[in-house]
């Protein structure tokens, strides 16, 4: 037997063990997979285990997360984990979860929702080429089961286009998926035609051959001009026959692992030597000349989404990690300004949200800092993406324009109007929503230094500057914009010129009204909603949003873990609009001047709640 054979079965022994050990996990689909890994490992992967930061190392990207036991158990082979941690599979406290994510320093995302691993590879290998240009290489483990997943066709193809020759994608076509047969079972030739179609390099193999494996390999690192894929054939539960090939073993440990290891031979400590990759250059750094951050006259009127694309052009000037992707509307987010000054650090993700947000996922793993720019509604085909990439531990920023009933005449499936509770509800995540430009220009270059997801809702019509060039913003901070004891009115973008306007004419009746601009919807400034619940009559929020989740939610829930009780007046989008002019829209929603006047005389009428 030779070392490959050896150490496959070795990998496979030690899946069982961990799924024996949890009690839980996906050997099965683990097995399936080991001759290749095997073979990756001995002389063609190039990793220094010792240095996870080295940036010249390879990066192994496993999409298919499930199969996570065949990862650690590489690890375990590689030297990185010792016998002792791979037992701790998926039990509290261990590194080891249920599916990869960084808590290993080896692994560069979260996987386990299909269909991300090889769009996040593409961000990687677009990485390499143009920012780092450095000549590591990206491997991506595919299920077959995941190849009907639209983000894997939305990879195939960027990387095409792209010509990522550095980019290589391991499709593991065991036949079997959770519940019985994938929908093109063996029939390798069906992802080969079409891989070749949007022009990759395609080989396809007997996964479990070990000479077929290695050209397999060879040909794929050999291949210039564009992006490889390895299509195997293989089985699931490959070794063992109590489970080889078999439909409802899916997600299962083995029924007799002691059984299932003498049949792959016994438990084995064989160790590999992975390659490290040559010494060499470092990371490509960008040169930045330096710049101002835009300034805006008080009373111009301004799109946020304008002043966002002249700071984001700005920001790059003054930082050389900064880098821009849009999903082909660059001219409406302005992203285009970014283009214009740095076109080696922006990237054109056409109508592909999901890619976008994966290549910027990709982009961060090697410390880039992304902002991703679409219009907001269209940020949902891909809010999958952005919850795993707070899995990921990802640093990115978002931006979404075209937010609410106020962008008019395109209609409701242009509108943003659940964005700011999508937003908030990712885990550790920043949602900003400035109302003129100046304060659109100080919350960027804060958003680039920010852990986590950050997101910036912008909007489409321009609004006059409120704000001079010289204030500054805080994120997690608000600005009492008119002070007054008699009622509170809180509302952000769009809605807080609203809610000035409708302080106007409150003031024309004698009713003193406190304005205050929520820009910061998390973190949220709790001490000024305290204060302005216990020193007005209550509060009334006004957003261009559904009700559920957004702004009112924000106010509601800070003043509740505040032990605050004071008469909240919610004013959100309540029916599906329609096509009209912004004040039209506005009006019909009840969230203009004259309808959040009215909930705020409704609110100083009643009596107190004390």
């Amino acid at each position: 037997m030779t070392f490959r054979h050896e150490l496959a079965q070795q990998l496979r022994v030690d899946s069982v063990r961990a799924g024996d050990a949890a009690g839980s996990g996906h050997p099965t689909s683990s097995m399936s997979a080991a001759d290749l890994l095997a073979a990756m490992l001995d002389g063609h992967l190039r990793l220094d285990f010792e240095r996870p930061d080295n940036p010249r190392n390879d990066h192994l990207i496993f999409s298919k997360g499930h199969a996570s036991p065949l990862l650690y158990s590489c690890f375990k082979a590689a030297g990185a984990i010792d016998d002792a941690e791979l037992l701790t599979f998926r039990k509290f406290g261990s590194r080891l979860e249920g599916h990869p994510t960084p808590a290993l320093p080896w692994v560069d995302v979260a996987t386990g929702s299909l269909g991300q691993g090889l769009p996040i590879g593409v961000g990687l290998a677009l990485t390499g080429k143009q920012l780092d240009q450095l000549p590591y290489r990206v491997w991506v483990v595919c299920g077959d089961s995941e190849m009907a997943e639209g983000s894997i066709w939305e990879a195939f193809e960027h990387a095409a286009h792209a010509n990522l020759d550095n980019l290589v994608a391991i499709v593991d076509v065991n036949r079997l998926g959770q519940t019985g047969e994938t929908m093109h079972g063996w029939d390798v030739q069906s992802y080969v035609d079409r891989a070749r179609a949007t022009g990759w390099h395609a080989i396809d193999i007997d996964g479990h051959d070990p000479e077929q494996v290695e050209a397999a390999l060879s040909e794929a690192e050999s291949h210039s001009g564009g992006p490889t894929v390895i299509v195997a054939r293989t089985k699931k539960g490959k070794g063992v026959t109590a489970v080889e090939d078999l439909t409802g073993k899916h997600g299962k440990p083995l029924p007799d692992a002691a059984e299932a290891i003498e049949e792959l031979g016994g438990a084995r400590d064989l160790r590999v030597t992975v390659s490290k990759p040559d010494s060499g250059e470092l990371t490509q750094a960008f040169r930045v000349e330096g710049a101002d951050l835009p300034r805006y006259e008080v009373g111009e009127e301004v799109a946020t989404r304008k002043a966002y694309g002249q700071t984001l052009r700005a920001v790059g000037s003054r930082r050389g990690d900064v880098v821009a992707m849009d999903g082909e509307v660059s001219n409406s987010t302005h992203s285009e300004q970014f283009r214009e000054g740095h076109p080696e650090r922006y990237f054109e993700m056409y109508i592909a949200e999901q890619q976008m947000i994966a290549a910027a996922v990709g982009m961060q793993v090697r410390g880039w800092r992304p902002f991703a720019s679409t219009f907001a509604a269209f940020l949902t085909r891909a809010y999958d993406f952005i919850r795993m990439a707070a899995v990921s531990r990802a640093d990115l920023c978002l931006m979404g324009s075209h937010a609410g009933v106020a962008i008019g005449e395109d209609g409701p499936s242009q509108m943003a109007l659940e964005d700011l509770a999508a937003l908030r509800a990712v885990h550790g995540s920043t949602v900003l929503y400035p109302c003129d430009a100046n304060q659109t220009a100080k919350l960027l270059e804060p958003m680039a230094d920010r852990p986590g997801i950050s997101y910036l809702r912008t909007s489409r019509g321009g609004h006059p500057v409120i704000y001079g060039p010289d204030e500054e913003f805080e994120i997690g901070g608000s600005k009492v914009v008119r002070d007054g004891n008699d009622v509170t009115l809180v509302g952000a973008g769009v809605t807080l010129h609203e809610a000035v306007r409708a302080a106007d004419l409150l003031a024309e009746e004698g009713i003193r009204a406190r304005v205050i601009d929520l820009y910061s919807i998390k973190p949220v400034d709790t001490a000024t909603l305290r204060a302005a619940a216990e020193q007005t009559s209550g509060l009334v929020t006004a957003e261009d949003h559904w009700p559920e989740g957004g702004l009112g939610d924000t106010v509601l829930a800070a003043l509740a873990e505040s032990g605050t009780m004071a008469p909240v007046h919610k004013l959100a989008v309540p029916a599906m609009p329609g096509s009209g002019k912004p004040a039209e829209l506005l009006r019909q929603a009840a969230i203009d001047a004259e309808a959040i006047a009215e909930a705020a005389r409704r609110l100083v009428r009643q009596p107190s709640m004390a």
